[in-house]
């Protein structure tokens, strides 16, 4: 009987659509799904969510629900992690400190000033999580689907012996996307993405094994509502010639091309007709809002007349712990260390390339080297996470400040000192968050 044990749980959208995935296989439909989070209204709201659907599935699966991290962790199989560290008042600063020194950003969860210190907070706790399954489930993998994916993916690789590996949708969900621009079936898709989390490449896409990427080209160049879709994505694969991860919104904040100015972000990050918000703070403002609203709409899921939808959906995790505990072998896209993996990336930085989980665990394929114009915007972003995790391993501030003066977005926009500035203001408003920085200042 496995056990899977969710830290974080209260994430109700994940949390809810991972459970409904993983009953679906026979390996796990009779687990103990324990779940496990600091908040105690929110636990007790996903515990009669989860109940629900191993009810009206007719499984044979446990429900238990603990505050207690070590007891949710006892000898389970499997962990996911979606916690959030900080309130929303504080990753308010994320967004506003940085906009008065001329930093505009819109979503701030992964890179840039924002993405940095959210690691900062971050890090401590997935550690101790790692740390804490090292004495409670040492055999366990973990997978994690908290940002920034990169920075502390790569911290606990490097601080434990625990398998761990991010997931993120952007991989899958850019290859349905380009398959529905050409008019292909998905099943009949073919595709090599590798680089690292939100900024991977499809380094091959194949239809019926003839190279699409010409197909993708076209159509972007041919057809408006296409290119009007991803602007800051299409501009990039024009350029680049590689078509990029996770969306427009996100991608405009790791490079120095579409946020420096105003009327580009008129042009490239305010008209795209997908998820590309062009006003900084847009995540900020969707979390203050599902603030006033969460108790509600989660009571309205669990009261709804009528079946649920229990067909399995397309998260990764389901089938990863599946193959691990037996089941069908499942490859995937995940964050792993780079064993050599990617040749033209630094040795055991985070990177997201294919991965095939079974019984022995977490097992990366060889990609070999990116395209260089790929590898070089990859290479940036990798310094720049590099130096963040070192920073918040050693409670190093300095670390912290010259890891944002490689930062893209900071360095189009600010002078050495002004980052200097900009740091010291941050990590002050961060101070309570921050308890392995013995001294804020340098």
């Amino acid at each position: 009987m496995a056990k899977i044990a969710f830290i974080g749980a209260g994430s109700f959208g994940f949390t809810r659509g991972l459970v409904k995935d993983i009953l679906t296989f026979p390996s796990m439909s009779d687990a103990t799904l324990a779940l496990m989070d600091i908040n105690k209204e929110r636990l007790e709201f996903i515990t009669k969510a989860v109940q629900r659907i191993i009810d009206e599935g007719k499984y044979k699966a446990t429900v238990v629900a603990t505050t207690d991290r070590a007891e949710a962790l006892k000898d389970a199989d499997g962990v996911l992690c979606t916690i959030l560290c900080g309130e929303v008042d504080i990753w308010g600063y994320d967004i506003t400190i940085p906009k008065k020194y001329g930093v505009d950003t819109n979503i701030g969860d992964t890179r840039s000033v924002s993405g940095v210190f959210r690691a900062l907070r971050t890090i401590p706790v997935m550690v101790s999580i790692c740390k804490d399954m090292e004495k409670y489930c040492p055999n366990a993998i973990l997978l994690n689907y908290t940002n920034p994916m990169a920075m502390l993916c790569r911290a606990m690789q490097r601080e434990s012996s625990i398998q761990v590996s991010g997931l993120c949708h952007s991989v899958q969900g850019t290859a349905g996307m380009l398959a529905h621009w050409i008019g292909a079936p998905m099943k009949e898709i073919d595709y090599v993405c590798a680089g690292i989390n939100h900024q991977a490449w499809f380094v091959k896409y194949d239809w019926k094994r003839q190279n699409a990427i010409p197909l993708i080209k076209q159509a972007i160049l041919k057809n408006k509502k296409i290119a009007n879709e991803e602007h800051v994505r299409n501009e990039m694969f024009l350029a680049l010639g590689y078509y990029v991860t996770e969306s427009s919104g996100h991608n405009s904040e790791y490079n120095w091309w579409f946020r420096k100015r105003p009327d580009l972000i008129e042009k490239y990050c305010t008209h795209g007709t997908g998820w590309n918000p062009g006003e900084y703070g847009y995540i900020l403002k969707h979390y203050r809002a599902r603030q006033k609203s969460w108790r509600k709409e989660i009571q309205a899921w669990i009261d709804q007349k009528g079946p649920l939808n229990l067909q399995r959906g397309h998260e990764y995790a389901a089938s990863i712990f599946n193959a691990y505990l037996g089941g069908e072998p499942f490859e995937f896209n995940g964050n792993v260390p780079n064993k050599g993996i990617i040749t033209n990336l630094p040795q055991d930085a985070c990177v997201e390339v294919p991965v095939v989980a079974n019984r022995r665990g977490l097992n990366s394929i060889h990609v070999g080297a990116l395209p260089p114009q790929c590898a070089a915007l990859n290479n940036v972003s990798i310094a720049v996470e590099e130096m963040a995790v070192e920073a918040c391993l050693t409670g190093n501030a300095e670390l912290v400040f010259q890891s944002l003066c490689y930062d893209p977005l900071c360095a189009a926009v600010m002078s050495l000192d002004e980052i200097r500035k900009m740091t010291k203001e941050m990590l002050k408003k961060n101070k309570a968050y921050l308890p392995q920085f013995k001294k804020l200042d340098f």
